[in-house]
């Protein structure tokens, strides 16, 4: 590998700021802040909106799915219409 082209890949701590959950990782993302970890010292910190403590999709918090079809909700809504070939 070439010396000085290569970004600084480096434990870090990821502070997810919707629910406050920290955790541990390997990053090259550049940050200013740093935070104190226990057995690591002083770390950087970098802050994000969501992850998957707090995604509503790894949480389980919002389905995916709906119960109903596609096709059951467009016969639904149109159950009612008239079509051009009766009139």
């Amino acid at each position: 590998m070439k010396k000085g082209i290569h970004p600084n890949y480096r434990l870090m701590v990821i502070c997810d700021t919707a629910c406050g959950y920290m955790f541990l990782t390997r990053s090259t993302s550049e940050t200013k802040e740093t935070i104190m970890w226990e057995g690591y010292g002083e770390l950087p910190l970098l802050k994000v909106e969501i992850s998957s403590k707090s995604h509503p999709f790894y949480t389980g918090k919002k389905s995916s799915f709906s119960n109903i079809s596609s096709v059951e909700k467009f016969r639904k809504k149109y159950a009612n219409v008239k079509s051009v070939k009766e009139n």
